[in-house]
């Protein structure tokens, strides 16, 4: 071989080793996504009461309402919407995401709604639990769809203690029936139905909590 054509091939070998490279990788690209799909819809909690553009609550953070982050269980403390199958199956919902996670979202719904009903100073979560005069809790026990009824649900377990007073617990539910198991149904109801839940549970406090009947 002359020494021409030997130098000609030294150079030729690493560009057609890379282009053999670059059409490999792109072949590959059409079949794997490292990337996740994203979701069709994000679904987020919207008030239907707000306290109005230039409103202002002041006082003493000890005479405030508090508004703690509700428990969750598992099917709950995710970005997805559960879907209840049958008494004993979960799924999710295709297609729509939660934004943020469901339990935070009705802790601000809540605590927004309290601030349009009350006028008084309401604040959320942090170190104010240790201060407020009302504090405002629970656990969330559903907010999803059920496949068996058509609907979507909103169960909360509400817990309401005053400084130095008793301790009081009241269920709250709202239902909305036939809804299409979709993401664009599901997520408008549920957010229907979990502002029926905060009015009835700003109602039962605005009451004295004792006493007052669901909505």
């Amino acid at each position: 071989m002359k020494m021409g054509t030997a130098m000609k091939l030294r150079h030729k070998t690493p560009i057609l080793g890379g282009a053999l490279a670059a059409a490999a990788a792109l072949a590959l690209s059409g079949c794997i996504s490292l990337a996740p799909k994203a979701p069709d819809l994000l679904l987020r909690l919207t008030p239907d009461q707000t306290a109005p553009a230039g409103s202002q609550s002041t006082g003493q953070i000890s005479e405030a309402i508090v508004v703690l982050d509700p428990e969750a269980d598992r099917s709950l403390d995710v970005l997805r919407v559960p879907v209840r199958v049958d008494g004993s199956t979960l799924s999710y919902l295709k297609d729509g995401w939660w934004i943020e996670k469901p339990s935070r979202q009705f802790r601000s719904l809540l605590a927004e709604t309290l601030r349009a009903q009350t006028g008084q100073l309401v604040v959320e979560g942090g170190d104010f639990e240790v201060t407020g005069k009302t504090l405002i809790g629970g656990r969330l026990l559903q907010m999803g769809y059920d496949v068996p009824t058509s609907s979507v649900i909103v169960r909360f377990d509400a817990i309401r203690t005053e400084r130095s007073g008793p301790l009081v617990t009241r269920r709250f539910e709202a239902i909305v029936p036939g809804v299409k198991a979709e993401a664009a149904s599901v997520g408008p109801a549920l957010n229907k139905a979990a502002n029926d839940v905060a009015n009835q549970v700003a109602t039962w406090v605005k009451s004295g909590g004792a006493s007052a009947a669901p909505q």
